[in-house]
């Protein structure tokens, strides 16, 4: 199939091809939260972005992929986020990550243990795949993003809800805001080519170049 950048609960899985990965996205649950699996291609070692919900649905996921799943990677705490996280965790084997600030609060919801605290500027192994850990803070303490970059220099980035088309995620206070908006400026568009691919917690796919011509607006409205 090929990949749209949207997709809805019950629906089919959306497939993108790349050199080195593919990256399958299925929305799962009442809150069409979007699942992510990353396969490397050179030997079939899986990540998981979110169990969402819905855990069958998201074996199947991972076994449209390959036989096994490596780890599954927490964006933040929020219960919508990792409520399948502790079957899947059961059934496959795989550790769980996390924001290092985040981590003790997924472990409490899910009784499953955080086996990698994640800091900004870690990196993650996927078979031969190398991800890199972006701190993503005012969402919640410990949201997180992961930056995969092609060979050919494109990224494409898993932003959680810190990072949507339209604005950043949700906050709770102006502090916070100020906190994930400066994160999201400082370590995301500062960093990364108008090309990059953001792929979100919820809802269509986007690019940073589309979103970049509106920052101030949301700087100026506050969310």
């Amino acid at each position: 199939m090929t990949y749209t950048g949207d997709v809805r609960a019950g629906g089919p899985t959306a497939l993108r091809v790349l050199d080195e990965v593919e990256i399958r996205k299925v929305a799962v649950g009442p809150m069409d939260n979007n699942t992510y699996l990353l396969t490397c291609r050179a030997d079939g070692a899986q990540l998981l972005v979110d169990a969402a919900d819905e855990p069958d649905r998201l074996l199947e996921l991972v076994r449209e992929g390959s036989s096994t799943l490596d780890t599954i990677v927490t964006t933040h705490r929020h219960p919508d986020h990792l409520r399948a996280l502790e079957s899947l965790v059961a059934v496959t084997g795989a550790s769980s990550a996390s924001g290092a600030e985040d981590a003790t609060a997924v472990s409490e919801a899910t009784d499953v243990p955080v086996a990698r605290r994640l800091h900004d500027g870690d990196v993650l192994h996927v078979g031969h795949l190398v991800l890199h850990v972006i701190a993503l803070r005012g969402h919640t303490p410990g949201s997180i993003a992961l930056a995969y970059v092609e060979p050919g220099g494109r990224t494409h980035l898993f932003t959680g809800d810190s990072l949507f088309p339209g604005g950043v995620g949700r906050t709770t206070s102006p502090e916070a805001f100020d906190q994930l908006y400066g994160d999201v400026v400082v370590r995301v568009f500062e960093r990364f080519d108008d090309d990059t691919w953001v792929y979100p917690g919820h809802g269509a796919d986007t690019t940073l170049g589309a979103e970049r011509p509106h920052l101030q607006e949301w700087r100026t409205r506050g969310w």
